[in-house]
């Protein structure tokens, strides 16, 4: 597959500030019509080549959401911050929308007729392209993160575009049960965080939605799909566990970490298990209202899930 032919990108250009990272307002050209995204960047240029993240929303969100511009307090808000800090360039896409008239993303769910018909692989790939070409990211610094259906689009950009990723990770999704691709034959270092009373992604598997999602589809357990990339990995069964120390009494969710692999800039497989917790990231600054938690399940407040991500991520690196 090919994308270049499909740069030059309309750049466009509305600067905005949110947080500690400037946000630029982007579009590039794809088959199917003028694709948006924002780009974050740290507000004190940094000198040399950047590592890139690329944040993909879960179903009927936005890449506005994403940053924090919009109604809901979004965990990956805290990303502008760690872009700052660190030095990141921080992109958020829109997905298209589907048959229901919400956005999302192509996934691997053969069931997910809801799901759009766009090459949204491509569109990530051609994301790559540009932050490399007129932005200075590292190719060989490339990090993907998705929640809910964003996070079932990084499964598959890990099995289709692995060579080019460094480390991927996914919250609350699970492994499709019945699925669109094909195997992956390579390991993609990974992160998985989900919770044990996620109404809508359900920790043991099967049906993904609830009585007003629908034709969503289905997958494999939280721990199934672990172990799917563990075990490709080739990494021993055996983990490292850690409890995650409790920051709040009332808070009555807990996170038991995971880690296969010892090497953090080696193949690794982190599960970042958030018990009692449903169908949103963990953070601390970033909270759910009481409306969203009553749909969603209870958030932990332990870690800043964008700080637990990027402290997977930041040793890694694609084989040359």
């Amino acid at each position: 597959m090919t994308v270049t032919r499909y740069l030059p990108l309309i750049a466009a250009f509305t600067v905005l500030q949110a947080g500690a990272a400037t946000i630029v307002s982007e579009t590039v050209q794809r088959p199917e019509g003028p694709r948006h995204y924002l780009l974050a960047q740290p507000a004190t240029p940094v000198a040399g080549k950047l590592p890139l993240v690329i944040l993909l929303h879960g179903h009927a969100a936005t890449a506005n959401l994403t940053f924090g511009r919009g109604r809901i307090d979004d965990p990956a808000a805290a990303w502008l911050a760690v872009a700052d800090r660190e030095g990141l360039l921080v992109v958020a896409p829109d997905g298209s929308k589907g048959s229901d008239d919400k956005q999302g993303w192509n996934d691997c769910r053969a069931d997910a007729p809801t799901n759009p018909k766009t090459d949204d692989v491509g569109f990530i790939a051609a994301l790559i392209e540009q932050a490399v070409a007129q932005h200075h990211a590292d190719p060989s610094r490339v990090y993907l993160s998705g929640a809910s259906n964003g996070g079932g689009m990084v499964y598959r950009a890990a099995i289709e575009l692995g060579p080019r990723l460094a480390a991927v990770a996914v919250s609350s999704m699970l492994m499709p049960a019945k699925s669109l691709c094909p195997l992956p034959k390579r390991a993609v270092p990974i992160l998985v965080a989900h919770g044990t009373e996620d109404k809508i992604a359900p920790y043991a598997g099967g049906e993904v939605g609830h009585f007003l999602l629908t034709g969503r589809g289905s997958g494999l357990s939280a721990e199934e799909s672990v172990k799917f990339w563990r075990e490709l990995a080739q990494l021993p069964p055996t983990p490292a566990v850690t409890q995650v120390p409790h920051r709040d009494a009332a808070d009555k969710t807990a996170l038991v970490r995971y880690v296969w692999g010892s090497d953090p800039q080696g193949a690794q497989v982190e599960f970042l298990k958030m018990e009692n917790a449903g169908h949103v990231q963990p953070s601390i600054a970033h909270r759910m209202s009481w409306l969203m938690s009553s749909i969603l399940g209870q958030q932990n407040g332990d870690v800043e899930y964008a700080d637990e991500t990027w402290a997977f991520f930041k040793d890694k690196r694609a084989a040359p």
